[in-house]
């Protein structure tokens, strides 16, 4: 299951020692000294890739280490600097320290580099310490020390498309059926506390990437229910799908549903209010064979969409319109005509 939370382990290299040596050859009886100085250590560095979705490669690499400086020899060989540790993340990754909550970066650039643990400082050799008065040190000093930290990673921007709903409108169920995300499915409100992922693939080797974000209900942009701490995760995804329970068990009007969504998108985030929206009819395989279209229409026109504006009708449980819905999910986000057989 793909996560958007991930906790690492970083250590940066140590620095290498300075080196104390003088110098002794034939013809120079009594050389100067000429320990040189230690390499420093790899700093541990995050850099931001576009090209990456998720965090899960952390969860089977959660240990991050960099190497440690060359000691420095003789002959005024200087230590080399070991190489930095290079951790490819997501674009959105925001990143705290685990034991501190300390902000440490925001990761929206490609290429973009922060580093999170500077590597030790090469030690000095003895030959650093020589003077007019002091022809012979045996100083040297030893290099810097490592730093090691615990940091957490969260992915703000979590997928391409961001399902959301009230309670119970079918969202995780419609991403286990879409994907190979395994999401928790109940019968009882706010099932899914956290967004969770899925990447769905398309014939062709197109693939774009959902996510099942925690139920809404009304005054979740004033915290009520899961409230900011989830309606945040959909403002970076570039379209959402609004799921609307065709037949909801707990005797509410699907297009009084329909709104209370709306309006606490357009409380949270203006911006957020106007993304492209996919209007979904879930749960049709509740709904009797002679009821759906008339159902469909009712609806449709309660919640106020144009002639041109058609909803895709999908049951999660059957597999119904969900090869559809990915289709258009799909051309929505990389600005493609939809597939002949899916128009309407």
């Amino acid at each position: 299951m793909l996560v958007d939370e991930a906790i690492i382990h970083v250590r940066s290299g140590k620095g290498g020692d300075g080196a104390v040596h003088l110098r002794r050859e034939k013809s120079i009886m009594k050389g100067g000294p000429d320990g040189g100085d230690g390499g420093r250590g790899g700093h541990v560095i995050l850099v931001g890739d576009s090209h990456l979705d998720t965090l899960v490669e952390f969860q089977h690499r959660p240990h991050l280490f960099a190497k440690n400086g060359e000691n420095g020899s003789k002959k005024s060989c200087h230590g080399a600097d070991a190489p930095d540790l290079l951790v490819r993340v997501p674009l959105g990754s925001v990143v705290h320290d685990a034991e501190t909550d300390e902000f440490v970066a925001d990761i929206i650039e490609e290429g973009q580099q922060v580093i999170v643990a500077h590597g030790g400082r090469g030690g000095w050799g003895n030959e650093r310490f020589k003077s007019a008065t002091h022809q012979t040190p045996l100083e040297s000093t030893p290099g810097g020390p490592q730093v090691e930290r615990t940091l957490r990673i969260e992915l703000k921007l979590i997928a391409d498309i961001g399902f959301v709903g009230l309670p119970n409108a079918g969202k995780s169920t419609l991403l286990g059926k879409s994907t190979r995300a395994n999401a928790k499915v109940g019968d009882y409100p706010f099932t899914t506390r956290k967004p969770q992922l899925g990447i769905a693939e398309l014939p062709g080797d197109r693939r774009i990437v959902l996510a099942d974000i925690p139920g809404l209900i009304e005054g979740a942009s004033e915290g009520a229910g899961l409230g900011h701490d989830f309606l945040r995760h959909i403002e970076r995804t570039k379209a959402i799908v609004h799921l609307v329970d065709l037949a909801p068990l707990d005797g509410s009007r699907p297009a009084d549903n329909y709104r209370t969504i709306r309006e606490e998108l357009h409380a949270f985030s203006p911006i957020l209010a106007e993304k492209p929206e996919i209007v979904v009819f879930s749960k049709v395989d509740l709904v009797a064979d002679d009821e759906r279209a008339k159902r469909v229409r009712r609806l449709a026109t309660e919640i106020g969409l144009g002639k041109h504006e058609h909803p895709v009708v999908i049951s999660a449980a059957t597999g119904e319109g969900i090869r559809e819905l990915l289709e258009r999910c799909y051309a929505l986000v990389k600005g493609e005509a939809l597939p002949t057989e899916w128009r309407r």
